[in-house]
């Protein structure tokens, strides 16, 4: 035990730096974990394991706390005009990229038609823990970023449904479909009862300390992950709804509780990356090489941009969003996860897959997370001037129902010259603070705001959404933004 506790703080600690690192080198952070797994597997340190099993069971953990995450810090106002959009990425669009994959697989790859669906299964997923890490700092709207959140949030559910159908070695009826949409629409029920009820229950409690709102707050979602699955349900969903509807309940010590999640989400995605580092064996991934190119190319430029064409038809999204739309079908652990299942059961060549999927996800992850930001700003979608929320470790602005924005002044902004009393804030916001040149000072009227200055704004909880709106209009029309009729809306 002592010896396991050592590195297991010395692995997390060399992770913590990894994150750092990546950031200085343009790679996902990731993708260095993936590294660390492999550095201490069988090919270099020596350490032995082979469990799929327990690999299996580990990641399933480590997803429901990614989920929890997730959920409770997506903001249900930023991600409610794209409901229906996200909606479709994790049904329609799922189902689509199954089909085509499949199909193309089928005869690229020689396979049998159950075997290229489940295939097309297991690669249909796009990751949580991949979209909530890389996704967030690209700096594109909230248009975007809403439905591409809640795809990652939800698709689990449908995709894992299909890829235990597909790996069983029961035929498939025609209730399957009836199947999944009880699964779907009872796994939704428990964790939006959950959440509510939780939500309420730590309301009106009165615990002795400040650190237990957190704890309750993620065991409830824990507990929606278990009586999903207990009511053969399904339980991420159940895991990711209680979350969202706790992240948007008003719970007591919120910023507490939502700085604690994102510790935990990292702390999973850190163990959860390590393990399938841990569990891959180099010397097989070369042999994945060919069908891993074939399946990746398949999914990147024929099923990933049908699939968002259909969902996005009814929805009227431009051309440029579905481009990014296409482009962020970010792959992760999920993949690699359910890849895991059919082995687990006897499938046969399923250890092929799991291999082709682990060099798939390595492969699309550099290709996917470094061209990302390139793309937004070549697509023109990054938002320069846009405020994002800042998570403050204090139950202060709890209390008082206020919130701290922070903005940073991108080159090109037309907020460059404007001049503080000019910005004219909603009444109940203020800015507190302008950061220039690495000095901070306290701002006055006559303060002019500069290129690359960043703002630390206060509001209140009922003046957020205006003083986003006025920023945004102003970093787009200028001072005289309201005569030009910018409304500042996304």
């Amino acid at each position: 035990m002592t010896g396991f506790l050592g590195i297991a703080a010395a692995v997390l600690l060399l992770s913590v730096i990894a994150v750092r690192v990546s950031i200085r080198l343009g790679l996902p952070s990731l993708l260095l974990y993936l590294g660390i797994g492999v550095l201490l597997g069988e090919s270099v340190l020596g350490i032995q394991f082979e469990d799929a099993d327990l690999t299996r069971s580990l990641g399933t953990a480590a997803l429901v706390l990614i989920l929890t995450e997730g959920g409770l810090t997506t903001r249900w106002r930023d991600v409610r005009p794209a409901l229906g959009l996200g909606i479709a990425l994790s049904t329609v669009s799922v189902g689509v990229s199954i089909a085509v994959t499949g199909f193309a697989l089928r005869f690229l790859l020689d396979m049998d038609w159950r075997t290229a669906l489940l295939w097309g299964a297991v690669l249909s997923s796009t990751d949580a823990a991949a979209v909530f890490s890389v996704l967030r700092g690209v700096g594109v709207g909230k248009r975007l970023i809403g439905p591409l959140e809640l795809e990652s949030g939800i698709n689990d559910a449908p995709v894992y449904i299909a890829v235990v159908l597909l790996a069983a070695p029961d035929p498939i009826t025609w209730t399957a479909p009836l199947l999944m949409l009880y699964e779907l629409a009872a796994g939704a029920l428990i964790g939006v009862a959950l959440g509510w009820l939780g939500g309420a229950g730590l309301r009106r409690a009165a615990l002795p300390a400040t650190g237990l709102y957190p704890l309750a707050t993620v065991a409830v979602c824990v507990l929606a992950y278990t009586a999903g699955d207990l009511a053969h349900a399904s339980g991420f969903l159940a895991v990711y709804i209680a979350a969202l509807v706790l992240g948007n309940a008003r719970l007591p010590h919120r910023s507490d509780t939502l700085s604690f999640a994102e510790g935990l989400g990292w702390l999973s995605q850190i163990g959860l990356f390590v393990l399938l580092g841990l569990y891959a064996s180099p010397g097989r991934l070369l042999d994945a090489l060919v069908p891993a190119l074939v399946a990746g190319a398949v999914l990147l430029l024929l099923a990933r941009p049908l699939s968002v064409l259909c969902a996005a038809l009814p929805f009227r999204v431009p051309w440029r969003e579905q481009v990014f739309l296409s482009w962020s079908g970010l792959r992760g652990a999920v993949p690699i996860v359910f890849a895991l299942i059919p082995l687990i059961q006897g499938v046969p060549g399923a250890q092929r897959l799991v291999d082709a999927v682990f060099v798939l996800v390595i492969l699309l992850t550099v290709v996917q997370g470094t061209t990302l930001p390139w793309l937004a700003k070549g697509l023109r979608l990054v938002r320069s001037g846009e405020a994002r929320e800042v998570q403050v470790d204090s139950s202060a602005l709890d209390a008082l129902g206020a919130e701290l924005l922070q903005v940073r002044i991108q080159p090109g902004s037309r907020l460059h010259g404007v001049y503080l009393s000019e910005l004219r804030l909603p009444p109940g916001s203020s800015v507190s603070l302008v950061v220039r040149e690495e000095k901070g000072f306290t701002p006055q009227a006559t303060t002019r705001l500069q290129e690359h200055d960043q703002l630390l704004v206060v509001c209140t909880d009922a003046a957020r959404v205006a003083t986003e709106q006025r920023i945004r209009a102003v970093d787009r029309a200028g001072r005289f933004a309201r005569w030009k009729g910018d409304a500042g809306l996304a």
